[in-house]
């Protein structure tokens, strides 16, 4: 099977993916949550016309000529509003937050006046009417849509949506994902490896990942190199959106994770992809289940996690398409010219005085080390055959938000 284009290969993931189903849920518990229907505000904010400040509510045209002396005749507290209104030359001590009394249409501060048992002096300022004063609706009103679908809940929305008087909210079933890692190689976190064995990393790197994207990422161990061990770790992926295999994928006598697939009805959508790192990555369809079989290399797997994986979750999770955004930024060191696979250069941006951004490859480019990795924040992008390119020339980048 000839290599893939990276924009044809993503095409072919997201292709057919369908947002989940819609679910409530508390909006406690709704932090990192795709909303799935738009929100109406079911309040107006604020609901009354409320004091911006300490002071004294009373009319602009007794405050027009100062100093004034006016009659107190009451108070406003947050949560306790005045009964009567305010007539002439009257006054109304009023707390923020407190609803303007009638009659009122203007609020002078606490430091513009000085008071005297039942009588005020309005000392500064010229208020005109609604100084100070913050109007019914200011914030929005009953009826309108402030939150869209496909809006990810955070601090801001879920203050927003708790103000707009929802105690729940719909939002979309968070994908699930089973993560298998593979091979005889590879000894669990906190094991000792045995000789010709390592660490297994890369499950935990890609299930942190998808669960930052929004799903919900159920690890399936390690499956050694048979055919028997693999299909009985596949078996607990029931009931699973995605299922993303890593290791194996590749065409050595021990991958075996294309063949076993295939032989239990996997649809080969494509294999080998023309990108570094990340050639040997496999994706079909098994049913209704989407499996993504992943390189074994810990650096090829998280960036193929990253460019689609991360993608067909943020597709069934309704959200906008700006998983693969880039942005320009300037060389701060020469590159040679690039082969035939698009590369993807770990590499670290820095931000200039103008604005702009400067980005320099981090020390090696080996797929097998991690802490290039994590020395990255960003990929720099080199489209298959670009050119060399000198300091200070634009290239793209994709943020690294794993």
């Amino acid at each position: 099977m000839a290599l893939l284009p990276v924009e044809e290969a993503l095409a072919r993931v997201l292709r057919g993916a369908e947002p989940t189903a819609p679910e409530p849920v508390a909006l406690a518990a709704a932090r990192g949550r795709v909303l799935a229907s738009p929100l109406q505000a079911l309040l107006t904010q604020p609901p009354f016309d409320a004091a911006m400040m300490d002071g004294y509510a009373v009319r602009a045209a007794d405050a027009a000529s100062l100093p004034v002396t006016l009659t107190v005749t009451g108070e406003a507290a947050a949560g306790h509003a005045f009964a009567g209104s305010v007539g002439a030359r009257e006054a109304v001590r009023i707390s923020t937050g407190a609803p303007v009394p009638p009659g009122a249409d203007v609020v002078v501060m606490q430091e513009n006046a000085s008071r005297d048992g039942a009588r005020v002096v309005l000392q500064a300022g010229e208020p005109d009417p609604g100084g100070n004063i913050r109007p019914t609706g200011a914030d929005f009103r009953a009826g309108d849509t402030l939150l869209l679908p496909g809006r990810q809940l955070g601090a801001r929305e879920i203050a927003l949506a708790a103000a707009m008087g929802h105690a729940t909210v719909d939002v979309r079933r968070r994908p699930r994902v089973a993560v298998l890692a593979t091979g005889d190689e590879l000894v669990a976190p906190g094991g000792r490896p045995g000789p010709g064995q390592i660490i297994a990393s890369n499950h935990l790197g890609v299930a942190a990942l998808a669960e930052a994207a929004g799903a919900a990422v159920t690890q399936l161990g390690i499956a050694r190199d048979t055919a028997e061990d693999l299909l009985a770790h596949i078996a607990e992926a029931k009931g699973a959106d995605i299922l993303v295999t890593i290791g194996g994928a590749s065409v050595g006598d021990h991958d075996l994770v294309a063949p076993v697939l295939s032989g239990r009805g996997m649809t080969l959508a494509f294999w080998k992809i023309a990108m570094q790192p990340g050639k040997p990555l496999m994706f079909g369809r098994l049913g209704g289940l989407r499996v993504l079989g992943l390189p074994g290399s810990p650096v090829s797997s998280l960036v193929c996690a990253r460019l689609f994986l991360v993608p067909l979750i943020h597709a069934m999770l309704d959200r906008p398409a700006d998983s693969a955004r880039r942005l320009e930024a300037r060389l701060a060191v020469p590159l040679a010219a690039n082969g035939e696979r698009q590369h993807y250069l770990r590499a670290r941006s820095t931000p200039c005085a103008d604005g702009s951004l400067q980005v320099t490859p981090v020390r090696s480019q080996d797929s097998s080390l991690l802490s290039p990795l994590a020395e990255a924040d960003c990929l720099l992008v080199r489209p298959p055959h670009a050119p060399a390119a000198a300091p200070g020339a634009a290239v793209p980048i994709l943020p690294l938000d794993f």
